[in-house]
């Protein structure tokens, strides 16, 4: 007897269409782009009328695998109700999930239930307390670079290896196995110079002067730098102000071989790619222990191919690191692992008691960079005096540099106008944008903090100040932030201009003036009472 096909519902009943079968447990569905910035995080969305939703007993939160284009990705399931988010037979996918499926809107796609990772056995294992070699981290890092972990786990594991639940060796397994789950550049050359700084200071562009400076002296130095994800700018950032950053790997190599040196954004050159995703955990939770941060940071530059780097540790009563004890013991771990990984470290132990330069913010860190670049009178001299240490540290790699000569001659570089040059062919090589540091266009909007009386400066929140910028819009609106216009040690009078916040909109200042009202980061007092910090230079 002939078979007759099923009916199948039209539009206006009240269940969606089955969609096709392919193969045990998959359903094809028609893929659709949801544009929602989930951060490193792949996320699937399905109508809850759905009948593959119903028939494959799928849940709000599942793990599904999406297959399509001959690609599979893991994505966590939201189930939405609005079908102007996603209709029947349709599968939504996340910004961050459809472009790694590389598909256009309607293509066709088959979902499952997914299995659970294959490293999920080790993360139960630390969970437990238990220590952890180097396959099991390798297959770990594996899964976490290739999305297949939900935030729920990242988390689990992040919290797992918080603080001191990872010793040295399992450090350095874990700093091996970010490196190896990404690309790794090589540069052919016997030298190549990075410098780095373990961050929590507003302002410390230092990065932006010491690439032309050695870049400058001949030394290859092709700085890969992130986004600022809870500061007001990162170096990428503010250099996004003057030059492109988001460069594909085969200019940003055209460039460093050229110039000596390159300004660029990390995230193009899939560089330790596991780092990105668990950053983006870590810092919502106001995570950032010794372990990961070595690992972080180290697989990074590692990955750069970087042989050499400076490493700035900056202490003070409102840095990351607040006393040289807890410096000292993150210097020993980061010397331990670099010397596993055959990476020659300088660790210097820097002043982070106060922001570095005038401006918290990408334009107004921009203008600081310029100006010192530039030798105007105007520019901070915190930040060149640091750049050039920093500099000449880097310097001091070369076997052809006396130890001790490196100062002086970042200092002859930067004085005689050959830095500025370099930085503009930098500049001009990933792509010139307008910006007149002279009279940088900052946001409209703006309030000055005055001094509540006459006094000494003698205290600098650095915090509570970057958390300001970040109210005024910082660093999204790229021309917002914090313009400083006094420093440590200064004698102010009552009434005297603190500084002065910039936004752009209207509710972003509003924001700023309450979190400045609460505390506006300066305290006035005496000489005597500015807090005193032992560094090496």
């Amino acid at each position: 007897m002939r078979k007759t096909a099923p009916q199948i519902p039209s539009e206006s009943q009240d269940s969606c269409p089955m969609p096709d079968k392919q193969g045990a447990g998959a359903s094809r569905l028609t893929l659709r782009q949801v544009r929602i910035d989930t951060y490193h995080e792949n996320v699937a969305y399905m109508h809850r009328d759905c009948e593959v939703y119903r028939a494959e007993g799928f849940k709000a939160l599942s793990k599904v695998e999406v297959r399509a284009n001959g690609r599979s990705i893991l994505a966590t399931l939201n189930v939405v109700d609005d079908e102007s988010i996603v209709a029947c037979g349709e599968l939504g996918l996340s910004k961050a999930a459809f472009a790694q499926m590389g598909v256009d809107d309607g293509h066709t796609s088959t979902v499952s239930q997914a299995e659970p990772p294959a490293s999920i056995g080790a993360l139960h294992r630390k969970l437990d307390g238990e220590r952890l070699e180097l396959d099991d981290l390798r297959a770990i890092v594996h899964d976490i670079a290739e999305h297949h972990y939900s935030k729920i786990e990242l988390t689990a594991f992040v919290v797992a290896t918080n603080r001191d639940e990872l010793d040295r060796e399992e450090v350095y397994f874990l700093t091996e196995a970010m490196i190896e789950a990404g690309r790794r550049l090589d540069w052919h050359e016997h030298l190549v110079v990075d410098k780095h700084c373990i961050g929590g200071i507003p302002g410390n562009r230092t990065s932006m002067l010491i690439v032309p400076i050695v870049a400058a002296h001949g030394m290859l130095c092709p700085k890969t730098s992130s986004r600022a994800i809870t500061s007001p700018a990162g170096t990428a950032d503010t250099m996004e102000v003057l030059a492109n950053v988001e460069l594909p790997v085969e200019q940003l190599a055209d460039i460093v071989r050229k110039h000596r040196g390159c300004l660029a954004w990390g995230g193009t050159a899939n560089l330790s790619p596991a780092d990105d995703v668990l950053i983006s955990v870590e810092r919502p939770l106001s995570l950032d222990s010794p372990g990961q941060m070595v690992a972080s940071i180290l697989s990074k530059k590692i990955a750069a191919g970087s042989s050499h780097l400076v490493l700035d540790i900056p202490i003070g009563p409102t840095a990351k690191v607040r006393s040289m004890p807890e410096a000292q013991r993150l210097r020993r771990l980061f010397e331990y692992v670099a010397r596993r990984m055959n990476l020659s470290l300088d660790v210097v132990i820097t002043d982070g008691r106060q922001p570095i330069g005038f401006g918290i913010g990408p334009a107004l860190e921009a203008r600081d960079v310029m100006r010192v670049l530039e030798n105007d009178p105007r520019a901070p001299d915190d930040l060149r005096q640091k750049a050039l240490r920093l500099a000449g540290r880097l310097i001091e790699c070369s076997p052809d540099v006396r130890g001790g000569d490196g100062y002086a001659i970042a200092r002859d570089i930067l004085d005689s106008g050959r830095a500025l040059a370099r930085m503009n062919d930098i500049i001009q090589a990933q792509g010139s944008k307008s910006f007149d540091h002279n009279q940088p266009e900052l946001a409209p909007l703006s309030f000055e903090i005055q001094a509540p009386a006459a006094g000494v400066v003698c205290s600098i929140d650095n915090l509570q100040l970057a958390r300001i910028a970040r109210f005024a819009g910082a660093p999204k609106v790229s021309n917002a932030g914090v313009d400083l216009m006094h420093k440590l040690g200064d004698t102010v009078e009552e009434g005297a201009v603190l500084y002065r916040v910039h936004a752009g909109y209207a509710s972003d200042l509003e924001f700023a003036r309450q979190a400045s009202s609460k505390s506006t980061g300066y305290e006035i007092g005496r000489k005597e009472d500015v807090p005193h910090v032992f560094v090496e230079f």
